[in-house]
């Protein structure tokens, strides 16, 4: 099995994709849409797409990117993030002048970067990949915020660890590829759909979902490209798509979403409530 993840060795990514899969070949890839490309090619069995933080919140390129490939999710895991200061050995926290990581990080890192004075904050592509140009530019005035294995990797030392604001501090990561990744059953479903620019239209849409006991795990909007000031909803439910709750919830909303798409029914990275009812009386089915 080969995965592709977006990175360089050490980053967040990489560390996801070894815990969808310890032993499989891993293919870093410098930008999301070329882990897409690499699935989609047969480079890679799949590919695994960091999809929000419990600090820095979603990350809305790679939700737009689900909606432009045909690739389904079939999985998801979440990983801790853990970050740290790092350095060429030697190099002292006073001695630091700028440094370099993902917008991400730096967010998740932002009280103790306000504690340095007369120093530049430098965003760049990749936690692990600012890791890799610290070292390679022998830069003694400078450092990274990436994982303790991106230190390991580029002969970095933590000049300072835990350095981020919160301890609760996690990614969760989407895997998505052609065939499913694994035989447990599907607990969570993510659809997107527009709706109609009219007075209660996504209360109907949510009350679709709500009067079948779904629990709604996920609501995340984004622009519609095809229309302007009108949306595209992504939505998270904590139910296969087969479950019947389920299926009859995505039939009423088909019934007035102009466009409604199943982006994956895939087993969650930890067991989901599940609390679904049957429709009641009177409920459209």
């Amino acid at each position: 099995m080969r995965i592709a993840y977006q990175g360089e060795p050490g980053a967040f990514s990489e560390a996801a994709s070894t815990q969808v899969n310890a032993s499989a070949d891993l293919l870093p890839c410098r930008a999301f849409e070329d882990v897409f490309a690499a699935v989609n090619s047969g480079a890679a069995d799949y590919g695994v797409l960091p999809i929000e933080n419990s600090i820095g919140g979603s990350i809305h390129r790679n939700f737009d990117l689900l909606l432009e490939h045909q690739l389904p999710i079939v999985g998801e895991v979440e990983v801790p993030v853990v970050h740290h200061l790092l350095a060429l050995p030697g190099t002292r926290l006073e001695d630091i002048r700028r440094v370099y990581s993902h917008p991400q990080a730096l967010a998740q890192c932002d009280r103790f970067l306000r504690t340095l004075t007369g120093v530049e904050v430098i965003a760049s592509y990749d936690t692990a990949g600012s890791a890799k140009l610290v070292a390679d530019q022998h830069w003694t005035d400078a450092a990274a915020i990436a994982s303790a294995r991106a230190g390991e990797v580029n002969g970095l030392v933590a000049v300072r660890s835990a350095i981020q604001d919160n301890d609760t501090n996690t990614t969760r990561f989407l895997v998505v590829g052609k065939a499913p990744i694994s035989d447990a059953p599907a607990d969570k479903t993510t659809v997107v759909f527009t709706l109609k620019n009219e007075p209660g239209a996504l209360f109907k849409a949510l009350a679709a979902i709500a009067l079948r006991g779904i629990d709604l795990t996920k609501l995340e909007s984004r622009p519609n490209p095809a229309r302007k000031w009108e949306y595209l909803f992504y939505v998270d439910l904590a139910a296969a798509r087969d479950d019947l709750a389920c299926t009859r919830a995505l039939a009423h909303l088909a019934e007035f979403a102009p466009m409604l798409r199943v982006l994956g029914s895939y087993p969650s990275s930890k067991p989901a409530s599940r609390k679904t009812a049957p429709d009641r009386a009177g409920t459209p089915a």
